[in-house]
């Protein structure tokens, strides 16, 4: 299994920055894929971002494209996600996850990892 632990939450402004980091360990092999999904509340988990560690390819949600950027750096075994322009509803519980295979969706079953979370308000 792949450890993760999500940081850099908080609270921002509307039209502000935030940069998240998820930092790894464990089992590597676990983590083909990363991504970051957020819940707020009352609502379903939904994926934001992902990146394909071997590749470096990123997806994003329609609703933070333009906005919102994943990165990684191998050297650190950490994934970031920096959000720009946010908005009042980008307020959310957010989530890292790993998956072993592919890195095609957001389907949350396929992702065998996940982190605590860190909690995300704009305000």
């Amino acid at each position: 299994h792949v450890q993760l632990v999500e940081s850099g939450g908080g609270s921002a402004q509307s039209g502000g920055s935030l940069r998240l980091s998820c930092a790894t360990s464990g089992y590597t092999y676990n983590r083909n894929c990363m991504a970051w999904f957020r819940q707020a509340p009352g609502k379903e988990r939904e994926g934001v971002a992902r990146i394909y560690t071997g590749s470096g390819n990123t997806y994003y949600a329609d609703s933070v494209k333009g906005r919102f950027a994943v990165s990684q750096d191998n050297a650190k075994n950490t994934v970031y996600l920096q959000m720009n322009s946010l908005k009042p509803e980008d307020t959310a519980m957010y989530y890292c996850a790993a998956r072993a295979v592919g890195c095609r969706d957001f389907l949350k079953a396929v992702y065998n990892d996940w982190g605590r979370g860190t909690q995300v308000t704009v305000s």
